[in-house]
């Protein structure tokens, strides 16, 4: 999807060359690198805890969790190493298409990852008793292979299309690594918007359907229980989370209205809305599941105890 791949496409976003001292240029890269160490050190973290402790592999909720933290932490590194690829310009065109490739579907799989996190959340909430019923880990690990699957079809439909129009001496070019370098073909540029439209409005929906639902619901039972601040409060941040997910599908619309009317700027519009896009929605997880969530943290503690 063109929306999608060219928030991390950082030859397209990041075009310091034109604009940017060199300077500014190396703060720019000295900034996504350490938030990228941050962030994979963090998830890493999250990671360490999860295969230790038996207690998450038999819940969805840290299966669906542990999906997403695995997922962005390849969506961050091939997004970096992207950005990291500027710096020499142009790299071998079979190179980018693999690179390309990765960053589609984790990026993809990230809003797909959410709204069934927003779902599973729905069905714990107001359908307490058959939540475990429904819920198993192994319909979880069903969930994540149709996610997989979904987020598969642009971007391989884009790639046959690659390799039946494109001569094989392309392949072994170097490009710049672009999107539009990529998938150039009309029948890929058809197929990345009737994409967008469908993954919009399904992700949309279910946003809305599920956390309007958990939030009257955790209303409902504020009398009873103290704790539906705090369940507000986390649909709040996974709401955040996926609205800033979901600016990917409007890459296209910023480039052409925002970022065209201030050219002279387009570098640093198109370098904050990389870190918008691209790194702020994936500091929400760890902050959700491990400061706010208390079986998380717990266990959390008890691995950094373990590492010290």
């Amino acid at each position: 999807m063109n929306s999608s791949s060219s928030n991390f496409n950082v030859s397209s976003n990041l075009n310091t060359g034109n604009q940017d001292g060199p300077g500014l240029a190396a703060a720019k890269y000295v900034i996504v690198l350490a938030l990228g160490f941050i962030l994979n050190y963090i998830s890493g973290a999250l990671i360490h805890t999860f295969r230790k402790h038996q207690v998450f592999f038999l819940n969805p909720r840290y299966v669906l969790l542990i999906h997403l933290v695995v997922n962005d932490m390849v969506q961050l590194t091939t997004s970096i190493s992207l950005f990291i690829s500027y710096v020499s310009y142009k790299i071998n065109a079979s190179v980018c298409c693999l690179m390309m490739t990765v960053a589609v579907f984790t990026t993809m799989n990230t809003p797909l990852n959410l709204a069934a996190m927003a779902l599973e959340r729905y069905v714990a909430v107001c359908f307490p008793l058959q939540h475990v019923e429904l819920c198993t880990v192994k319909r979880t690990y069903v969930l994540i292979g149709c996610i997989w699957a979904l987020s598969s079809v642009a971007v391989l439909f884009q790639t046959i299309v690659l390799l039946s129009t494109e001569p094989l001496s392309f392949f072994h070019s170097a490009i710049v690594c672009l999107m539009e370098k990529l998938f150039q073909h009309p029948i890929s540029l058809q197929m990345r918007g009737i994409t967008y439209i469908i993954y919009l409005t399904v992700v949309w929906f279910t946003l809305f359907f599920t956390y309007f639902k958990i939030f009257f619901a955790a209303r409902a039972a504020n009398s009873a229980d103290g704790n539906a601040t705090k369940a507000r409060n986390t649909i709040l941040l996974h709401g955040v989370q996926l609205l800033l997910c979901m600016l990917t599908y409007l890459d296209p619309l910023v480039k052409t209205h925002l970022i065209g009317s201030f050219p002279n700027i387009s570098s640093h519009l198109r370098y904050v809305w990389y870190i918008i896009v691209d790194v702020l929605p994936r500091f929400i997880s760890p902050i959700v599941y491990g400061l706010r969530d208390k079986t998380f943290k717990l266990y959390l503690r008890k691995s950094f105890k373990t590492l010290t």
